[in-house]
C-alpha cells in the first residue's frame, strides 16, 4: 500500500514535456507508451498497527505497470505480501491482508473533446477514478482498505518538479457501502542526477490525503500518507528507499481502532529493487 508512482520507463519520462496536449489532429494514440516492472521489496513499521506491536515488517512482490492509449491513461500495481512466509511478519496471520491492488485509470477529456482545455500550469484535464482492494473486510478485530473513488484529474507543470498528476476524488467505502469523503492526490517523478552511462537518481513520491470522512465510519475526520523516495534508476534495474510520512491514515485517529488502539500517525521505511520488463 505504498504509493501512486514509484517509476516510469524512458518513454514514460519523456511524457513530462511542458507543452499542453494537443489532439486537434485527431491522432489521439501518438502519445502512447506502456511499461511493466517487478519490485522486490521490504517494509519496515508499516501503519496502521496495533499499538505498541513488537514485529511490524514484512517482504512482498510488487507488480506495477503504465502507460497511455488513445484517451485512457493508466496507473497500477498489485501486492504479494510475506513470499518468505515468514512467522513473524505482520501479514501472517490469517486475519491480515496476502494482497493488496491499485488501479487507477484515468480518461482524458481533452483527448475524448479534441479540444485543447489547458490553462496556466493545467496542461490536461481528466475524469479520474482509484480502485483499492486489499479484500479483507474492517471488524472488530480487523481492518481492510476497499474503496472505489471518482473524481478530477489534471496534470500540472510545477518548479522544479515538472509535471505532477493532481487528482481530486469522490470515495466510496466497499466496507460501509456507502459515500465516505473526499481525497486529494498528487505524485511526481524527478530525475535530478545523472550518470555518464545514462543512469540517474530520482526523487519520486506522492501524496494521498482523505478528508471530511464521516465521524459513523471514521475516528478521524481527516488523515493521509506522504512517500519521499530517493532512487537509482538504469534502464533495466532500479535500487532505492523511500520514507513514508502517515497522518491518522484512512482516517483512524492515532491511538484510536477498532476493537482497541492502533498506531496511525508517525514514519516507515521501504526498501525496493526493480527489474524493468
Amino acid at each position: 500500500m505504498k504509493k501512486s508512482l514509484l517509476a516510469l520507463s524512458v518513454l514514460a519520462l519523456s511524457s513530462t514535456s511542458a507543452f499542453a496536449a494537443d489532439y486537434s489532429d485527431g491522432d489521439i494514440h501518438k502519445g502512447d507508451y506502456k511499461w511493466v516492472q517487478f519490485n522486490l521489496m521490504y517494509s519496515v513499521d508499516e501503519m496502521p498497527r496495533s499499538e505498541g506491536a513488537a514485529e511490524n515488517t514484512h517482504d512482498y512482490l510488487e507488480m506495477e505497470f503504465g502507460g497511455r492509449s488513445g484517451i485512457f491513461d493508466l496507473y497500477g500495481y498489485v501486492d504479494v505480501f510475506n513470499l518468505t512466509s515468514d512467522s513473524k511478519s505482520d501479514k501472517a496471520t490469517g486475519n491480515d491482508a496476502k494482497i493488496f491492488m491499485k488501479f487507477a485509470p484515468r480518461m482524458s477529456l481533452d483527448a475524448v473533446t479534441g479540444k485543447d482545455l489547458s490553462f496556466g500550469p493545467v496542461k490536461e484535464l481528466y475524469i479520474a477514478s482509484e480502485f483499492t482492494w486489499d479484500g479483507v473486510t474492517t471488524g472488530a478485530n480487523t481492518f481492510g482498505v476497499n474503496q472505489q473513488k471518482i473524481g478530477l484529474g489534471s496534470d500540472v507543470m510545477v518548479p522544479w518538479l515538472g509535471k505532477i498528476g493532481l487528482n481530486l476524488y469522490g470515495n466510496y467505502d466497499s466496507n460501509v457501502k456507502d459515500w465516505n469523503g473526499y481525497q486529494v492526490s498528487t505524485n511526481w517523478f524527478k530525475p535530478f542526477f545523472f550518470f555518464e552511462n545514462d543512469s540517474f537518481i530520482s526523487y519520486q513520491g506522492y501524496i494521498d490525503y482523505q478528508f471530511s470522512m464521516k465521524e459513523e465510519y471514521s475516528s478521524a475526520s481527516n488523515g493521509g500518507v506522504m512517500f519521499n523516495g530517493i532512487y537509482w534508476h538504469s534502464d533495466r534495474f532500479a535500487l532505492g528507499y523511500g520514507l513514508k510520512a502517515y497522518y491518522d491514515v484512512y482516517g483512524i485517529e492515532d491511538g484510536v481502532s477498532w476493537g482497541g488502539s492502533a498506531e496511525s500517525t508517525g514514519f516507515s521505511h521501504y526498501v525496493a529493487a526493480t527489474y524493468k520488463f
